[in-house]
């Protein structure tokens, strides 16, 4: 087990490939803070905010990802969800009519077994009947 830790750290990380959207944890197993940067941060936009792994270095293997591309990436994720869920919010009329007929259908089926058991019934009755009266 110490050895796969050891393994791990010298492993390649290609961090900016890993995970799209808004990070919950960064490969390292640290987790992940808002960021902001502050007015003495060189910047050209002071307030600039960040996704950023607790324990970041700037060594490629942790998260440091800007803000407005972390919810970007998540929107466009929640969007193709939704239409996903459009396209089967479509067919529950379609289904909800097959399940109407298919009820309707079982309901004739199930009538036509009890008549058919009460003929059996019958059948049985008469024969037993006949049987009786032969011996």
């Amino acid at each position: 087990m110490a050895k796969d830790r050891d393994l791990s750290r010298t492993k390649p990380v290609n961090v900016a490939d890993s995970k799209r959207g808004i990070p919950t944890r960064c490969p390292c197993g640290g987790r992940i803070i808002h960021e902001v940067r502050g007015k003495d941060d060189y910047d050209t936009l002071p307030g600039k905010r960040f996704f950023t792994c607790k324990n970041y270095e700037a060594d490629g293997l942790h998260y440091r990802q800007p803000w407005v591309i972390g919810v970007e990436e998540h929107i466009e994720r929640l969007t193709r969800h939704v239409e996903e869920v459009e396209v089967l919010i479509k067919f529950v009329p379609e289904v909800n009519y097959k399940i109407r007929r298919l009820e309707g259908e079982v309901q004739a089926l199930t009538r036509e077994v009890d008549s058919l058991t009460g003929h059996f019934i019958t059948l049985c009755v008469r024969w037993r009947t006949w049987r009786s009266s032969a011996d």
